[in-house]
Order: C-alpha cells, then structure tokens, then sequence
C-alpha cells in the first residue's frame, strides 16, 4: 500500500487526505496546530462559504490569476462534487444570494466536523502539533519523506503540501509550504495579500466608519507611473456593497477589487490607484439631477442641508455636504445649476485615493505561491520533484470572493491525493 504524507490540515489538505485515501493509499497528515481546519472556520464570518453553485464554466472568468492552469482540477472535482460529498456525509447546505453555498446551520465547524468523519472513515493518521521541518529529497530526485518536530524523520512515497498561503497567519498559515518550495529550488511568485480592504487618503472616509452601503459601483482606476505611452485604465468595475472604515473602505465589492491590484509594472515601476464610486448607479446624470430638481422643488425655501435625507444615509450628508462646495445654510432655490450639476457628478463619481493595502492578517488570500509552471496541471505534480505535490492556497492561483477560493482548494486537493495514490513509483 502506498505511503502519503499531507502536510496541513485545513480545506486542501483534508481533501487530498480523503482523495488519496479512497485511491488506496494510507494516508498520514502532519498539522502543527492542535485542531484541523482553523481557517476553514473563520471563513465567510464563521458560516463557511463552502463553493459556488454556477456553472463550473462561469468559473474561469473569476479566478484572475492561474485560471488555465486550473482546468483539470476544476473540471475533475467540480462544486457539484463537493456539495455531493457533504450532503452524502450528513451535512445540508443551501444556496444563498451569488450562488454562494452555505451549510444550512450556518456553522462552520459542521463542514470541518464532516471533514474529519470522512477522515476518520478512512482510517487517516492525523499528528497534531507535529510541524514538518523539511522535506526529503533522494539524490533521484524523488521526494523519499519528511521530517517532523514530533515524529522525527518519517518515509513516505509521495507528499502533498497543502500548508496555505500568508494570509490570517494566525490560523497557522505562515508561509511554510513557500520555504520548502524555495529550499528544494521551486520558482515561488511575489506573495501579496489578496481579498484585502484598502487604506484610503481622504480623512473623510474615517468619519463614515461603520457605515454599510448597497447597491454602489465602483471602478478601480490604475495609474502608471508618468512616461511616454503609458495610459490610464480601469481594472476592475463592480457592483454590489461595502463598508467604510476607520482607516478606508472594506466590504466584498473592495475585496473583489483587491484582486486587480497590482503594486508594480514588469519594470518595477509602482502604480497609484484611484477608487471612482458610483452612490446612484441605478440612475443616469440625467436621471439623477432631475431626482434632485424635484427634492429641491419640493422643499423651494429649506436649506441644502435639510434636503438630502432621502438621496444619502444621515452619517454621510455632512460629508457630501462639505465635498460638494455648496453652503449647508443656501436655500435650495439660490443653488445654481452649474452648483447643482457639479453635485451630480459628485454623487456619480466620488473619488478616493489608495494609500494601499492592508496587511495579511486581514487577507482572505494570498496571491503569489508556488510558480503554477512549476506544477503539473493534470496530476498538481511537481515537475522538477517526483512524488512532490502542491495543492491550495500555497500555489499561485487566486479568485474572487463568493466560495470560489474554497472550491479551488477543493479541486487542487482532490487532484493532488488522487495523483499522489495512484501514479507508479517508477514515474
């Protein structure tokens, strides 16, 4: 029977544990926490986005970076596979707004409790607060084991690294799986965090912590730095909620958004980036002055500041109020039109400047990893180490929020244990 090793024990490795593990081989996970799955349950708020419920075809077009290279994994253990497995494990899930999947109870630990029944049922070996040191390499250049803080050195025929990104390091992800990637020569790609809020220049933003908005648009403008022929552009646009804060903006349209931002050309050469949010993207300039001519009309002899609690939430009228230029004290009926239109295009286009992003322990993700044309597509193979295997976040790949992150390490996992049991020995 063949011997594998996984090490991590979170959504990609409990995966690739239970894949190798029904492919007939006898499987050992090596986790330096004391509990599986931590990240899995803190993840979308402690109720667990498990996959998304759209077509697997539509899966493509949110995954940013690595998308090719994760045809086969996808393609192989799709969300139809991984909400079968649950459900046919005694876990009921539910699709919710964005086809996003959820457990019905809305608790995470039932996933990761149904994670480690399957386990369990497979008779899979899991050490506890055994953290790998490295991973041994024969001269042939086929992995021959690993070596662990409790467990010393231990053989195996194949292993599967599955240890995460940088991201919520305090779940344990801090980057292992990128330092033995490195020390056994991997190409590893720039790590950044992903899936982050942004800090924000304005001082404004500050005043409006805690304030939720719906239904806004935003565009994420990128602006390189000057030079002959380089332009301006948009880099994402985006519709859907979010959050002001104490140091800028949050919410899962910026987290979206995240995903886009690049610090850097090839050269090196740092961008800037400027947030464009739409407040009223229901309507058309157009539509919307005519909103406003008819609020002023109805209230001819109030004041400017007394006529816009039905265009804005109360936090945020002081704050448009001040960035609009018009005194708060002016009767509606002596604003003048160039006044009133240039307020229009405040609400249409209200400007924010990045100061950049915030630090991994707020990153849902990590971009960056292990270079994906280091790894084999069809088997998540190493192609310069036999019997070595890379699944999850800790491979260069990264998606969008909405469950697909999750069904990426799903997919990867599955892949990796399924390949790691069943390729001979003499590949």
């Amino acid at each position: 029977m063949k011997q594998v090793a996984v090490i991590g024990c979170g959504a990609a490795g409990m995966m690739a544990a239970i894949s190798a593990a029904n492919s007939g081989a006898a499987v050992t996970i090596f986790e330096k926490n004391e509990k599986p799955g931590k990240k899995i349950y803190i993840t979308g708020k402690g109720r667990c986005n498990v996959t998304n419920a759209c077509d697997i075809s539509e899966y493509f077009d949110k995954i940013p970076h690595g998308s090719k290279f994760l045809y086969s994994a996808l393609y192989g253990f799709d969300n139809e596979a991984v909400m079968r497995l649950f459900q046919d494990n005694g876990c009921k899930l539910k699709t919710e707004r964005g086809d996003r999947v959820f457990p019905v109870s809305d608790h995470s630990s039932d996933i990761i409790s149904t994670l480690v029944r399957i386990l369990k049922k497979n008779k899979v070996d899991i050490r506890y607060q055994d953290e790998v040191r490295w991973i041994q390499v024969g001269e042939d250049g086929h992995v021959k084991g690993v070596v662990s803080e409790d467990s010393g050195i231990s053989e195996f025929d194949a292993v599967i690294v599955c240890t995460g990104g940088l991201s919520y390091p305090s779940t344990g992800s801090t980057g292992d799986g990128l330092k033995f990637a490195k020390e056994l020569g991997l190409k590893v790609t720039k790590t950044t965090p992903s899936l982050v809020p942004y800090n924000i220049k304005e001082e404004w933003c500050a005043e409006l912590q805690g304030l939720s908005l719906k239904n806004v648009a935003i565009k994420l403008e990128q602006i390189p730095a000057s030079g002959p022929g380089k332009k301006k552009k948009y880099v994402y646009d985006g519709f859907g909620e979010m959050l002001f804060t104490h140091f800028g903006v949050s919410g899962p349209l910026i987290l979206t958004s995240s995903c886009y931002y690049e610090e850097a050309d090839k050269k090196g050469e740092k961008y800037s980036y400027v947030i464009h949010l739409d407040l009223k993207p229901a309507l058309t300039e157009e539509q919307l002055d005519k909103r406003i001519q008819r609020e002023f009309e109805n209230g001819k002899n109030r004041q400017f500041k007394n006529c816009l609690n039905s265009l804005f939430p109360s936090k945020m009228i002081p704050v448009m109020i001040r960035l609009s230029g018009i005194d708060p004290e002016k009767q509606v009926n002596s604003i003048t039109r160039g006044e009133r239109l240039s307020f229009v295009s405040l609400i249409k286009n209200l400007r924010m400047e990045v100061e950049g992003l915030r630090g991994f322990p707020e990153a849902i993700i990590t971009r960056g990893g292990v270079a994906v044309n280091e790894i084999n597509p069809s088997t998540m193979e190493s192609k310069k180490i036999k019997r070595l295997y890379f699944a999850g976040e800790v491979i260069d790949v990264d998606a969008q929020t909405g469950g697909f992150n999750l069904q990426i390490a799903w997919s990867t996992g599955h892949l990796a244990g399924e390949s790691a049991a069943t390729t001979e020995k003499e590949n």
